[in-house]
């Protein structure tokens, strides 16, 4: 897909909008090339037909979805500071000729050792082992080795493929599951057979049609009783009620959610309580300077779009993520 048109040749700078979240992005480099206007949900709709640029920081945000123009003016270039862009996708942003990007490679190692971390918490029981040292209890017991044990992951982009190597190195033999099949990438249809042997399930699949509930009562059902499930993708992969009870039931061992299908949590989310299960607030990519990260990403894609020059991290707005190589 082509990058937008370079507005190098304009008498003025283009007006870049951004949806705005706290802290705000630091955006000092464009000073001079950019005219930087700032939005909230209440004003985007209005401002958006007057942007050339649209810097979605508010990544937990739905706004654009309700606010993008129809027929007329509109921005020519959307990127989001997130890896899924399900927030703000709408039939009329995919209809429209606006390319969108989004925040590809960021969190890719970050939420790989976020992943690692849960599994070795989750083998050696560490939450217990947390849990009896604050009744000061002191009881002996046996762990899991990690090495030698399976995993298989859901979702083949750079973040999939990460975990993939995180977990390898930990001596895990990990198999890797995709939208469609190839060269060390098995298809949907191998799914459920590698779930019914795999010691662990990692959900990091984007949030699409096809994606969504997916893990649901017979997914959980298929699962050994000895398995873990955890979710860094997206909270709609999972059908919350029928992960509660495969673990209340004990059809499986455990699991670790750091994305919900409400976020925040409300505090009498019944997610709180269930056995066996480790709750995150969504995290599991965020490092120290993660914004700072975020940030520079963007600005170098700006100076790319500047020039005129060819954009990474093109999203396909019809599959909803950025197509594998």
């Amino acid at each position: 897909m082509p990058a937008p048109a370079s507005p190098s040749e304009a008498a003025k700078p283009p007006t870049l909008l951004v949806l705005d979240a706290d802290p705000p992005p630091r955006l000092g480099k464009l000073t001079g090339r950019a005219r930087i206007e700032h939005a909230d949900e209440r004003t985007l709709a209005e401002r958006l037909p007057s942007a050339d640029v649209l810097l979605v920081w508010d990544f937990t945000s739905h706004a654009v979805r309700a606010a993008w123009p129809g027929e007329g003016p509109r921005p020519r270039w959307v990127h989001t500071a997130s890896a899924g862009v399900d927030h703000l996708m709408c039939p009329e942003l995919a209809a429209s000729d606006t390319v969108v990007t989004n925040a590809r490679g960021v969190f890719d190692r970050p939420i790989a050792e976020y992943v690692a971390a849960l599994v070795l918490s989750m083998a050696k029981d560490l939450p217990r082992t947390l849990e009896l040292q604050r009744n000061r209890t002191w009881r002996h017991r046996e762990s899991q080795r990690v090495a030698g044990t399976r995993a298989c992951v859901v979702g083949a982009g750079p973040i999939g493929r990460a975990i993939v190597s995180t977990l390898k190195a930990l001596g895990i033999t990990a198999a890797l599951v995709g939208r469609t099949p190839r060269t060390g990438i098995h298809g949907p249809d191998d799914l459920d057979r590698l779930i019914a042997r795999a010691d662990w399930v990692i959900a990091a699949a984007p949030l699409t049609e096809q994606t969504h509930g997916m893990f649901d009562a017979r997914r959980f059902g298929t699962m050994q009783p000895s398995a873990r499930f955890i979710n860094i993708g997206r909270g709609q992969l999972v059908v919350e009620d029928a992960l509660v009870e495969a673990l209340t039931k004990h059809w499986i061992a455990g699991a670790a959610l750091d994305v919900f299908e409400h976020e925040p949590l409300t505090p009498d989310s019944p997610l709180w309580q269930v056995p066996n299960l480790i709750v995150s607030p969504h995290m599991s990519g965020d490092t120290v300077g993660w914004r700072d990260e975020l940030g520079a990403q963007f600005v170098e894609l700006y100076e790319r779009w500047e020039a005129g020059r060819s954009l990474p991290n093109v999203v396909d707005k019809q599959r909803g993520y950025v197509p594998g190589h």
